[in-house]
């Protein structure tokens, strides 16, 4: 798929390393949306990945002096959907990441990627251009300011330059007075890209709105607002008359297409209803309902952000691969061009780990990475070069099982066994992090695996078992 991978200890490696190779190189960070797209051809001319996943420093969410949040280019959906500053000073944007993908995505996903990708459907854009947020683009020519609006020119284009990098994400927190919130339309509860989505971000003189933004998601070729509607706003209490004409007029705003997620008529239909939903939920202080305060995160006991060792490293043809898998020591010559993946059950020959759909959306092949879940089938393999992982294989101590595993056998929770090891994975990883988990926190942890036998129930009353919850 690349040809050379470059692990870089600093900002200014990954700028020399860009300035170099220009469009056959990319940043690697999540790397979520990048590996699917090697794979399947769209970017025949890439060929070195740089990983800035060792710098330190990047994965944090700060508020500044000017009352400005910055987020770094490595901060994840998990991050936000974490922090306590987002929940407070940028709610919408913390819902929304808390809308993407499963846990194992959240762990590797970063919100960088996410608006660098630039589909129209992707769900942190849309919040943060109402939020009024600006990028920070670094080179070796320097740095330049670009405001979200202008970022963008059509579906999965922006203004960023081939030797450019991402370096940061900015925006004015919210105030006393600001009440925002995001919505989405997906055809599942999880694991789904948007069908519609919205987000609202209203400023209030007591019960009057002063000024609104609404931006909205997969509807046009990029992330557009409804001036008519944000303008309707201004001034006026949001009776059910207000909302309902708000909401016509936000529908209004909307271009979409026909596509297999929805038709054009239906897309604009559901903009007018989630815009209705959530001007409602801000007017009776309820759009915070329906998300979790404290969310799954898969991170196990320590949910501070791990402190990262910055690694420099080059990998190509015939290089080595040094890691610990299992708390084993492993050497690889190779591997420098497949997915950590196809490393464990090809070089390692560890099986345990599946390929149920190799795009991230079964779980099958849940591993932890220093620490954390993630789907083994997007992570690039030189990003194990002195990192330590966890497979399935490492669970047991010698014959005797670990608790989620002998759970998983005795309440007949093994069907055809192919998705088991993820499931296992992932619930080991929750009861790390939460001993005595919720009925509601186990699907949370679960979301990202799927099973294609029957039902969940048995799997949930597994972990309710290796947790000790009564029956």
């Amino acid at each position: 798929m690349w040809h050379t991978y470059h692990t870089v200890p600093t900002i200014d490696e990954a700028l020399r390393i860009l300035d170099e190779k220009g469009p056959r190189a990319r940043i690697v960070a999540g790397a979520t949306d990048l590996i699917l797209e090697l794979e399947r051809g769209l970017r025949p001319d890439v060929e070195a990945l740089i990983d800035i996943t060792r710098i330190p420093g990047l994965d944090r969410i700060v508020l500044d002096e000017d009352d400005v949040i910055h987020l770094g280019p490595l901060v994840t959906h998990n991050h936000c959907a974490a922090s306590k500053l987002l929940r407070e000073r940028a709610y919408p944007l913390a819902r929304a990441a808390w809308e993407v993908g499963a846990p194992q995505i959240r762990n590797r996903g970063t919100v960088a990627g996410n608006l660098i990708t630039a589909s129209p459907a992707n769900d942190t854009i849309t919040p943060l251009m109402a939020l009024d947020a600006w990028v920070v683009l670094a080179s070796r020519k320097g740095e330049r300011r670009v405001p979200l609006h202008e970022f963008y020119t059509g579906v999965r284009k922006t203004v960023m330059r081939p030797d450019e990098m991402l370096v940061d994400i900015a925006f004015p927190a919210m105030k006393e007075g600001q009440r925002g919130t995001f919505i989405k339309l997906a055809l599942r509860r999880a694991q789904a890209i948007s069908v519609v989505n919205a987000a609202v971000v209203l400023s209030m003189d007591g019960a009057r709105v002063r000024e609104a933004a609404i931006t909205l998601g997969a509807v046009a070729p990029t992330i557009i607002h409804a001036p008519e509607a944000e303008a309707f706003l201004r001034g006026k209490e949001l009776s059910e008359e207000v909302i309902a004409q708000a909401a016509r007029l936000t529908a209004q705003a909307a271009r979409p297409i026909d596509d297999v997620r929805g038709s054009a008529a239906y897309r604009r239909a559901m903009v007018e209803v989630i815009t209705r939903r959530g001007l409602r939920a801000l007017r009776e202080g309820q759009e915070q309902a329906g998300v979790p305060r404290d969310p799954v995160l898969l991170w196990g006991r320590d949910s501070a952000s791990a402190a990262r060792r910055p690694v420099s490293a080059k990998h190509d043809e015939g290089s080595v691969i040094r890691t610990k898998i299992n708390g084993k020591e492993y050497t690889f010559t190779g591997g420098h061009d497949k997915t950590l993946l196809r490393l464990l059950r090809e070089d390692a020959g560890l099986t345990g780990t599946k390929e149920g759909c190799a795009e991230g959306e079964c779980g099958a092949c849940t591993v932890f990475l220093d620490g954390k879940a993630v789907m083994a089938c997007l992570v690039p393999a030189p990003r194990a070069h002195e990192a330590e992982i966890v497979t399935v294989e490492g669970l047991a101590q010698g014959e005797r099982l670990h608790p989620v595993q002998q759970a998983f056998v005795e309440t007949g929770a093994v069907q055809c066994g192919y998705c088991t090891p993820g499931f296992v994975m992932s619930a080991v990883k929750l009861l790390e992090e939460r001993p005595r988990p919720t009925r509601e926190e186990i699907e949370q942890a679960l979301t990202g695996n799927l099973c294609r036998c029957t039902g969940y129930y048995k799997i949930i009353q597994a972990v309710e078992r290796a947790a000790g919850v009564p029956a």
